[in-house]
């Protein structure tokens, strides 16, 4: 059989091109979820926690991450290889990002590994909006807007080991924010039911919350523990 190679040049500039495109869509989302975590039930678990190099992080909710989603439920990752976590992009952050942002990885380090995961598998599929730097921003800057803490203790809800229910904590941050939020609880060792991590909503320019497309589905008791840090 003669081969048409100028036919199978062509085809391979075609798939090139179709590979691009695919590529470029899969930069494309719909909104973010910002994540927070409480630490005393990252801490309270089987697998426990180990406190950064700086030092025991304060009682206050850290980041998790900012993630790119479909309104179908899905959402993209590990998007482009070649963008790279590159800690000089966000030096002039690493103070803030130790303070909001902290790991509790084991063994004890300093957040990179942390931020670099985050980068990577979830930062990247949102560089049609914002690079690295504002990412690692972006996240930065709605924790401020939104004070979970602050907002819990003002309802009588705090990090006491008490036990609250959850209609109550999700009333409190959705009366105060005006946007609905999901809860993610964990389990301890004896069975308890944990306030863990809240979901926040936020737009494709990572600097508006807005109402949920859709909340992660997650279990968590009628009543769950706010567990001490």
């Amino acid at each position: 059989m003669k081969l048409n190679y100028s036919a199978i040049v062509n085809l391979l500039i075609i798939l090139q091109f179709l590979s691009l495109d695919c590529f470029s869509l899969s930069q494309d989302f719909d909104f973010f979820y910002f994540v927070q975590q409480w630490p005393g039930s990252y801490c309270d678990t089987k697998h426990s926690c180990c406190y950064p190099k700086s030092g025991k992080p304060a009682a206050d909710f850290g980041i998790h991450g900012l993630w790119p989603n479909y309104n179908d439920g899905s959402y993209p990752s590990n998007c482009n290889p070649d963008s790279v976590f590159d800690k000089s992009q966000i030096s002039d952050l690493k103070s803030s990002l130790e303070k909001n942002w902290p790991t509790l990885s084991c063994p004890s380090n300093d957040g990179t590994k942390f931020w670099t995961h985050e980068w990577v598998k979830h930062g990247t599929c949102s560089e049609s909006e914002l690079d690295q730097r504002e990412y690692f921003e972006a996240a930065l800057k709605l924790k401020d807007k939104i004070n979970l803490l602050k907002i819990l203790n003002i309802a009588g809800i705090k990090a006491d080991d008490g036990f609250y229910e959850l209609d109550e904590i999700r009333k409190a941050i959705e009366e105060e924010s005006g946007v609905s939020v999901g809860i993610e609880c964990n389990v301890d060792s004896y069975g308890n039911s944990q306030l863990y991590q809240i979901y926040m909503c936020v737009d494709t320019s990572g600097s508006q919350f807005i109402q949920c497309p859709l909340l992660p589905r997650h279990r968590c008791g009628s009543s769950v523990q706010f567990p001490k840090f």
